[in-house]
């Protein structure tokens, strides 16, 4: 592991672009505490360069000839794993694909703010340095990929269908069960190993909070839809909240539940200096639900959670912290375990079967 009082970060750029390769090295390397000891044209030179020279922390465009993003960090994490920050674009397609490349490994993302080649890329710069500076210390996991759910007999094969949610007794009326899911760093590859695992007539609803921008949830969101049998949407204000049914919290907006079980959004300021926080989402579902909830915190930086689990604790419910093994960042579930408000530490891949087990109880 790099000797943070020895030498600075060493990170490699990845990127097609020249003039890209460019600004992002300026960009960085405006940090003493980082140096970019080279870049790469494309995918198959910057596989060459990290087996060569070891970065702590590699950088990598999605869009690029002979080997692309996507394989370029397979082979990575195939054969010397690296902590990985995207540098994507900030559209639809882009959100997309940095959902794919977060699932499969990547630390962290950088959306470039107008295209794959920006002009005004240096607005991010305090972005850029802040999250290159916080995957040098994340542990780089490769994940497995979980298969879709199988198909229903006699559906017609071809791309999985978004799946409606099901009707449940009671029509709209809040369900007995809650379940409560925070992560940040790390996050969406962890969410990838539990979602898809959840049964699809869960006896719960299902509340995640990502800490992620705007634009890119929704993408998360569809991801994490294609793969399940438990439908998957992004929040919008009035969604009851569904037994068998996972909404994510919107990037930019904090997520709350009314008395009478309904989504409400709000952009009200940071907290922990993060919107959306799982603080403030647990702050309305503990009175209503109780020693009748479920609040999981996954990996990430950072404390956030840690108020409201305590909280849960308190009032009976059933709380569950993500493993150090597993996690890329071991911060927010590690402040729950030493609060003591942790009922359950357990590895990534045991957290869905925990979860079923949970809500099916009492």
């Amino acid at each position: 592991m790099r000797d943070r009082l020895q030498r600075p970060i060493r990170v490699l750029v990845v990127d097609d672009s020249a003039f890209m390769r460019k600004v992002l090295t300026e960009l960085l390397q405006s940090d003493p505490q980082i140096t970019v000891v080279d870049t790469a044209r494309d995918g198959q030179d910057g596989l060459e360069k990290v087996l060569r020279l070891e970065p702590d922390v590699v950088t990598l465009d999605i869009e690029m000839p002979r080997l692309d993003g996507f394989g370029t960090l397979r082979e990575i994490m195939a054969r010397r794993p690296t902590p990985v920050v995207m540098v994507s674009s900030h559209t639809s397609e882009g959100a997309e694909a940095t959902i794919r490349a977060l699932a499969l490994g990547a630390v962290d993302f950088v959306a470039k703010p107008s295209g794959s080649i920006s002009l005004n890329m240096h607005i991010t710069r305090d972005e850029l340095v802040a999250k290159v500076k916080g995957a040098a210390g994340a542990t780089p996991r490769v994940r497995t990929v979980v298969p879709p759910p199988p198909r229903l007999p006699g559906r017609v094969q071809g791309p999985v269908p978004v799946v409606r949610p099901r009707p449940v007794a009671g029509g709209d009326r809040p369900p007995r069960r809650l379940v409560v899911i925070g992560c940040s760093t790390g996050g969406p590859g962890a969410l990838h190993q539990i979602i898809p695992r959840l049964p699809g007539d869960l006896p719960a609803g299902v509340l995640v909070v990502q800490h992620m921008p705007p634009g890119f949830t929704r993408s998360l969101a569809e991801r994490l839809n294609e793969l399940s049998a438990i439908p998957v949407k992004e929040a919008r204000a009035g969604d009851p909240v569904r037994a068998g049914e996972v909404l994510v919290a919107p990037g930019g907006y904090h997520m709350t539940v009314d008395s009478e079980g309904r989504i409400q959004l709000d952009q009200g300021p940071p907290v922990h200096g993060v919107r959306p926080a799982v603080d403030v989402t647990l702050a309305s579902v503990v009175p209503q639900w109780g020693n009748r909830l479920v609040g999981v915190i996954l990996t990430g930086m950072g404390y956030d959670g840690a108020k409201g689990m305590v909280s849960l604790l308190r009032a009976g419910g059933w709380t569950i912290a993500e493993d150090a093994s597993t996690c890329v960042v071991y911060g927010m579930p590690k402040v729950v375990v030493e609060l003591g408000a942790a009922r359950e530490v357990l590895p990534v891949h045991a957290i869905a079967e925990a979860i079923t087990r949970a809500v099916g109880e009492g």
